[in-house]
């Protein structure tokens, strides 16, 4: 038997970011990030995520400012203009590629 453990990680990898900006539509820090993307069904591990939170920032996709709220400092993300942009463009492409695989796992005719 096909062990499909590696085949569904990269179908995750392939989905992280669209998964990230959606989630920083509204403010979040990192540890808050997770446990929003872990309660919808999507966890990922703090190795994996903040080294994506920066290479998103340093693309210009994300802002983020330093906040001591209560608290220690925590390094608050929100999408930026670009990254609201390319959210839309890439929430946009998930939308068809979900129809056709939908369509390609039912076995039917386009």
């Amino acid at each position: 038997m096909v062990d499909a453990s590696k085949h569904e990680q990269d179908l995750r990898k392939g989905v992280l970011v669209l998964a990230v900006l959606s989630q920083l539509r509204e403010r979040q820090y990192g540890y808050s990030l997770r446990q929003a993307l872990a309660e919808r069904g999507m966890p990922i591990e703090e190795g994996t995520l903040y080294p994506l939170l920066r290479r998103l920032e340093s693309q210009g996709l994300l802002d983020s400012q330093w906040q001591a709220e209560n608290g220690p400092p925590r390094r608050y993300y929100l999408l930026s203009d670009r990254g609201a942009a390319l959210y839309r463009e890439l929430a946009s492409s998930w939308d068809s590629l979900a129809t056709v695989m939908t369509t390609l796992l039912k076995g039917e005719e386009r």
